[in-house]
């Protein structure tokens, strides 16, 4: 039960990472090239303004240079996130950044010159057909003119940003590499294999695993609200400097979503707290329980027998939940998470907790796992990954290299749409009563961790971000106080809270990308409303969706989704899936 090192895992089993570089030398050699062209860099400057040749030159060039530049970085990345105990991992990892923070630096004129360019030449340019594969960019660009800063400044910027990350990449270190959180019941604790003792049967298993976790974080309490409250001052000293109103407008603005989604968000969340109050009390009466604690809560509905699968089971099973998105669709994805090696499967020594799709515009959409194949949830993740993962290989094939990369925002739609699709799947073919409320108590369960849980989640970093903007010191008292007030407000009172459950507020990796977990909650919004469309809809409903996957970065994320049948910028659809919720909870009580 020893968590493996990574020499230990089968080959066929990790991602096969040649599609971006086929060994560290030819990494290295491509490094080498992208500092060469961070000193070529200064040869354009003035290109914009000597004309329609000299400007095509220098976005051809900008556009090879960065697909060099992703490549580069993403082999870095993965490797380091596969083990970050490797040496030569941290600093291949270091070395890309360095690299990558230099070659923005050095394209610092590039956006101030853009942005200069009178408003007759640029609109002359994006309705030259020449500009055609640019047009997008240039649009989206245009939109950043009042927030970008003079070449000097942001050369500075630039050159900032590589130690704009010491926050995040230290609590990565922190908590992935050097914590050790012990065993239970002879197992080891990890942040992987924490989420599976908190769904044992054995209530107190649940609780060592809690108090153990915890209790590692809480000897590091100081050191963890530091770090957290340093990415907090980084997000409001770059929005200071852009000159937007807060750091949760300067989030917004990429994705042109207006702060009023954000908030129409938390109302329409809150506004359904009876019905996830009443979530707590079922869940507590089904576990035959006095009083449920916060080391209870993520133990499913119904208690399912022991749970196995295996990786090419649990593939299998995938496939047959998305087959409404249809025959090339299923075939893709089967073939990324098997003989094409997408995926790098098992959890070893080092390896970065949880999962992630990534990659870039020439090589395989990558995903990471930590498959146990215990729990159903690994089903689960499988099939959101391979969601992401689907997502950019449409994009990248309908769309040339400056409009293909889509938002998170969008993202999160993809993804958890293929998680209702396996739901369904899993209640049409359920055996019996029995098995159809272990199912709907999954979906419930599951709409409460990225709908509710992620927009509390997302109230805590609007309420810590106003309150070190307002002037206050994110003390690690004052993260707890905040934390444990919001886990009263979405628990009620059918939970109670040991000393160290606002601890967790200090160990949720997302916080270090500001305001990113909202996108969850918006996201599973939208994919119940479309998983609906395509279950009850025809080709016309499953072409709908696939276009939204097509569409890339070509329209913003609102925009996007429209053509999919969501319109996000309306309460409805987040309204809808708190009524669903209701829905599915009456289901359930009638059930059992």
């Amino acid at each position: 039960m020893k968590t493996q090192k990574r020499s230990e895992i089968e080959e066929s089993s990790k991602w096969d990472l040649s599609s971006l570089f086929a060994t560290s030398e030819e990494w290295k050699d491509a490094l080498e090239a992208l500092k060469q062209a961070g000193s070529q860099a200064a040869s354009f400057k003035g290109s914009i303004k000597r004309g329609k040749a000299s400007f095509l030159k220098l976005l051809k060039w900008l556009g090879e240079t960065n697909i060099l530049a992703e490549r580069v970085g993403c082999w870095a990345m993965l490797n380091y996130s596969a083990d970050a105990s490797d040496p030569k991992n941290i600093r291949q990892y270091g070395m890309a950044s360095q690299v990558l923070a230099s070659l923005g630096a050095a394209l610092a004129f590039f956006d101030p010159e853009l942005l200069s360019l009178d408003e007759e030449t640029y609109q002359a340019y994006l309705h030259d057909p020449d500009f055609q594969e640019y047009k997008v960019y240039l649009q989206k660009s245009r939109r950043f003119k009042a927030h970008v800063l003079s070449e000097g400044e942001e050369r500075l910027m630039a050159l900032q940003s590589e130690s704009a990350q010491t926050s995040e990449l230290t609590f990565s270190d922190l908590t992935n590499v050097d914590m050790d959180f012990g065993t239970v019941e002879g197992k080891p604790l990890t942040q992987s294999t924490y989420s599976t003792f908190m769904q044992s049967t054995n209530r107190a298993t649940r609780k060592e695993a809690y108090d153990k976790l915890y209790g590692i974080y809480g000897a590091h309490q100081h050191t963890l609200a530091r770090l957290y409250e340093g990415s907090v001052k980084q997000d409001i000293f770059s929005s200071k400097v852009r000159g937007y109103a807060s750091s949760r407008d300067a989030a917004l603005f990429p994705d042109k979503v207006d702060g009023s989604v954000y908030d129409t968000l938390v109302a329409s969340v809150h506004a359904g707290f009876d019905s996830l109050h009443r979530f707590y009390e079922v869940k507590r009466r089904a576990l035959g329980l006095e009083k449920l604690a916060h080391w209870d809560v993520y133990v499913p509905l119904v208690m399912q027998k022991p749970f196995h699968t295996t990786y090419d089971a649990a593939v299998e099973t995938v496939l047959k939940a998305v087959k409404p998105l249809g025959d090339e669709y299923v075939s893709i994805l089967g073939a990324g998470l098997t003989t094409e090696r997408w995926v790098d499967r098992y959890e070893n020594t080092g390896k970065r907790s949880g999962a992630f799709s990534s990659g870039c515009y020439t090589s395989k959409p990558y995903i990471l796992l930590n498959f146990t194949g215990d729990t159903l949830n690994d089903l689960f993740t499988i099939i959101h990954e391979g969601g992401h993962s689907m997502h950019s290989y449409y994009s990248k094939k309908h769309n040339p290299f400056f409009q293909y990369d889509y938002t998170i925002f969008e993202a999160e739609v993809a993804s958890t749409t293929n998680e209702q699709l396996l739901a369904r799947y899993l209640l049409d073919h359920a055996k019996d009563k029995d098995e159809r409320a272990s199912i709907i108590g999954k979906q419930l369960d599951d709409i409460v961790a990225t709908l509710f849980r992620q927009t509390m989640f997302a109230e805590f970093e609007d309420q810590a971000h106003k309150l070190a903007e307002s002037g206050e010191t994110l003390s690690v008292d004052v993260i707890r106080a905040i934390y444990r007030k919001l886990l009263v407000a979405y628990f009620g009172n059918q939970v109670e809270f040991s000393e160290l459950s606002d601890m967790e507020g200090l160990r949720i990796p997302h916080f270090y990308n500001a305001f990113y977990v909202y996108k969850y909650a918006t996201g599973i919004s939208a994919a119940i409303a479309l998983s609906q469309k395509i279950l009850e809809g025809g080709e016309k409903e499953r072409n709908d969706y696939l276009a939204f996957l097509q569409s890339g970065g070509s329209r913003y994320p609102m925009e996007s989704l429209k053509l999919a049948g969501v319109d996000m910028s309306k309460p409805d659809a987040v309204n809808a899936a708190v009524t669903h919720f209701a829905t599915l909870l009456d289901e359930f009580e009638k059930l059992v």
